[in-house]
């Protein structure tokens, strides 16, 4: 479930919400209340985007990320579209429409399936421009691990090698 919010003092309330919403679910009292501002390129959408993971991931349980969205002038809005990593799962819409002129914010509701590293991929349509945001969903202690592509040799001198098939 997302919740769209373009008040400042509808915004306190929400997060007031979802302040109880995790007390009500159990989830832990662990948040990470920092904000992030996600990194921009020169030819993005133009849209300022932060982010804050408001519990800590666990296995199976709700965790809300609060989305932050600012900058949007186009007088049709923004569009945004959200997808995951295998292992993470969203509750709810995937896709939000962001009004002109209006700071907005949303809250979406992630599921971790596996224990690791996942992100959150937030894509931002505005006019012509997409901005690609990644944010950073570590479930558990287990580390990311990089599948191989090719297999393990020993070359002549006793060298650890890959040996990987030409595409």
């Amino acid at each position: 479930m997302m919740k769209l919010r373009s008040n400042p003092a509808v915004a306190v309330a929400s997060v007031a919400s979802v302040a109880l919403l995790l007390a009500a679910a159990s989830l832990p009292a662990h948040a990470s209340n920092a904000t992030t501002l996600a990194p921009r390129k020169a030819n993005d959408s133009g849209v300022t985007v932060t982010y804050r993971i408001d519990a800590k991931p666990q296995l199976g349980r709700v965790t809300p990320v609060v989305l932050q969205f600012d900058g949007v002038t186009d007088a049709n809005g923004a569009a945004v579209r959200l997808s995951t990593d295998p292992g993470l799962s969203v509750q709810g819409d995937r896709t939000l429409a962001l009004p002109a002129g209006k700071p907005t914010a949303a809250t979406v509701l992630l599921v971790s399936d596996s224990e690791g590293l996942s992100y959150l991929h937030v894509f931002v349509t505005q006019g012509g421009g997409m901005s690609a945001i990644s944010v950073p969903v570590q479930t558990g202690t287990a580390a990311a691990v990089m599948k191989s592509s090719g297999e393990l040799k020993r070359n002549s001198s006793g060298d650890k090698i890959i040996s990987m098939p030409a595409k």
